[in-house]
């Protein structure tokens, strides 16, 4: 089986898997994406024992979880802000946790357990802030923003994919990611604005103009993401970051353009005042 067959076959159910978790309802989101935030933690920490690093995995995948769970409980109004001060427990935990490790580069150790928190847990997290939405005692789930967004972000790869294939010849950053051009850049941002409009015609809620705007913020911050995850596998030597989707990588690679938009994206939402 050729790798495009693969790659195609796997990006379809992987697609679909997503697709159908976040329309299906409540559970199977808080399932799916609580797993996916698991095994991009557990890949990013796995990734940093070939520089010599020794997170705290089970505690930093505990406080990702924690961070999930509690951003869910106060986006369904079941606890206050307040109470999300008890991550200060935890996270203090792990300065401790390591004099008892006996390595010898101990805050190392600690920025990437907290790297992987702050780099994967909390853009996953603010997924709830955006589907749920207390009222009174309780509580409303909309996949349509959020599903919406992950259509966004998919376009604009496949945009880049197909234009970076065919007539890619300019490099954006060879140093880092050699096969992004300034052709698939463009391209990416050409599918992502058809998509954007094809969107505002079905979700009339919010208009063009913003899902441009979340379209374009997707697009080019997404680069970003993609060219740090990029730069942190080519700083250990690595070309993917795991095996989970054949022909397309790890996790970290499906979803490295969310873990930097996503945070811009919820911000954008919250003040234009759309969510």
């Amino acid at each position: 089986m050729s790798n495009f067959v693969l790659r195609t076959i796997s990006g379809i159910l992987f697609v679909a898997s997503l697709v159908g978790a976040l329309i299906i309802g409540e559970t199977p989101f808080l399932i799916v994406i609580g797993g996916i935030l698991i095994l991009a933690m557990y890949e990013f920490y796995s990734l940093s024992l070939k520089a010599r690093i020794k997170p705290q995995f089970s505690l930093g995948i505990l406080i990702g979880l924690s961070v999930f769970i509690g951003t869910y409980l106060y986006a369904t109004g079941h606890i206050e802000a307040i109470y999300l001060l008890g991550f200060t427990p935890l996270i203090t935990s792990v300065f401790i946790f390591e004099l008892y490790r006996k390595h010898k580069r101990p805050f190392h150790n600690i920025a990437y357990t907290l790297l992987g928190v702050f780099y994967v847990a909390i853009p996953f997290s603010l997924f709830n802030l955006i589907a749920f939405k207390a009222e009174t005692l309780q509580h409303t789930y909309s996949h349509e923003i959020l599903l919406c967004y992950f259509i966004l972000i998919w376009a604009n790869d496949t945009g880049a994919y197909l234009f970076g294939v065919s007539i890619g010849k300019h490099k954006i950053f060879p140093r880092i990611s050699p096969k992004k051009s300034w052709e698939g850049f463009v391209g990416g941002l050409f599918f992502t604005i058809i998509v954007a409009w094809v969107i505002s015609l079905n979700y009339s809620n919010i208009n063009f103009a913003h899902w441009l705007a979340i379209g374009l913020l997707s697009a080019i911050i997404g680069v970003f993401g993609d060219l740090i995850e990029s730069m942190f596998k080519r700083s250990i030597d690595v070309k993917d970051s795991g095996k989970f989707l054949p022909g397309h990588g790890g996790v970290l690679d499906r979803f490295d353009a969310v873990f930097l938009s996503a945070p811009i994206v919820f911000a954008y939402l919250k003040i234009m005042m759309l969510i």
